[in-house]
């Protein structure tokens, strides 16, 4: 279930790449359980409605397994009530708000605690005093403007500016204009799909850039960075994985997702998370020995998977996974430095129960 069409189809392109790069590679090794996995795709559109109509339609009328899809967090929401109505799975695969966990959904994507939190502490570490928040109009930026303003109080950061444009809406200048007059230490970016593409030429055209007023993304990861329309170098990025880690198993992944679909595709966070999460769905059928929902649930705590990004393991309360937090900055190749690490995989935190300054009823 990934949108082909319409203002997110830059991004879940990619996704839907990955997940059937990881069905060939699993029915090559046997399937899951001796069993063959065999795709059926589903366009979402890039409308959270048409979401919900194609995962009942995948769980009651195709009786698909699970489900793997989905990017925007309104997708996500308009999918959680029908794949809990109809008892199936979904393994959604890309960064989100948190505040959110469902026995039907499994989240491998960063949730807050494992992504924003860390990139505030960035910004802290950096000398940031003034921060500017830009967002696409819809749950997952709101959400997580509302997290981070109440944590930059934490921090000693000011919020001077917030804005938001329609998802399908590529026209920034005014909101730009306001960036430009306001002039913060950085721009913190949660801004999906294509309407980036907006963003990022107004803000150039407002004399921004890298060394005044620098962005540190959310959304903006590989794939996408090249599509902006301007040269990007310099620019930050907060994710849980680069094409740029050093490890066997991203060699192994990058090397793979070249050969089927191109020595010029990157891979990127969203596309790594989808991959893996696969691998979760069949590492845990097969410790469950059945593909029964509830045995599978069941089973799911604790599973492994030695990932691109790193090992990663399932919290089988919670349905996410720890996850290191990484700092990118972008190059002049559009691939990322790591400039930021933390030390360990962080376990997921999606209602923020371990942080005090997290009032979720406040405005």
């Amino acid at each position: 279930m990934n949108s082909t069409s319409g203002a997110m189809a830059i991004s879940e392109q990619t996704v839907l790449d990955s997940l059937n790069l990881a069905a060939e590679e699993i029915n090559a090794d046997g399937g899951i359980m001796g069993k063959q996995i065999k795709p059926v795709v589903e366009d979402g559109q890039s409308e959270p409605t048409v979401f919900a109509e194609k995962i009942n339609k995948l769980l009651t009328e195709d009786k698909v397994a699970a489900v793997f899809g989905g990017w925007t967090s309104a997708s996500r929401k308009a999918m959680l009530p029908v794949v809990e109505g109809d008892k199936g799975l979904l393994f959604y695969p890309v960064q989100y708000e948190g505040l959110e966990a469902s026995k039907n959904i499994y989240y491998t994507g960063a949730t807050t605690n494992q992504q924003i939190i860390p990139a505030m502490d960035f910004l802290k570490s950096k000398g940031v005093k003034t921060l500017f928040l830009a967002g696409s109009d819809y749950v997952f930026p709101r959400t997580a403007n509302k997290i981070i303003k109440q944590y930059a109080k934490e921090l000693g950061i000011e919020i001077v500016g917030e804005e938001y444009v329609p998802l399908d809406s590529d026209d920034w200048t005014t909101q730009v204009a306001k960036i430009a007059k306001a002039k913060p230490d950085f721009v913190f970016n949660t801004i999906n799909g294509s309407s980036n593409v907006g963003f990022i030429k107004a803000y150039y055209e407002a004399g921004l850039g890298p060394k005044k007023s620098p962005i540190i993304s959310v959304s903006i990861a590989e794939e996408e960075a090249p599509s902006m329309g301007e040269d990007l170098t310099g620019q930050f990025a907060a994710w849980n994985y680069f094409q740029s880690v050093d490890s066997p198993e991203n060699a192994k992944f990058i090397k793979a997702f070249k050969a089927k679909y191109g020595q010029d595709r990157p891979t990127s966070d969203p596309m790594e998370a989808a991959y893996t999460s696969m691998y979760l769905y069949k590492n845990m059928v097969e410790k469950a020995k059945s593909f029964c929902v509830d045995a599978v649930n069941k089973a799911s705590g604790g599973v492994t998977f030695d990932a691109p990004e790193g090992k990663v393991t399932v919290n089988g309360d919670n349905h996410h996974i720890a996850k290191t937090a990484l700092m990118g900055q972008i190059n002049a190749d559009n691939q990322f430095d790591i400039v930021w690490t933390s030390k360990t995989p962080i376990e997921p935190d999606p209602f923020l129960k371990g942080y005090s300054w997290w009032n979720p009823d406040a405005n």
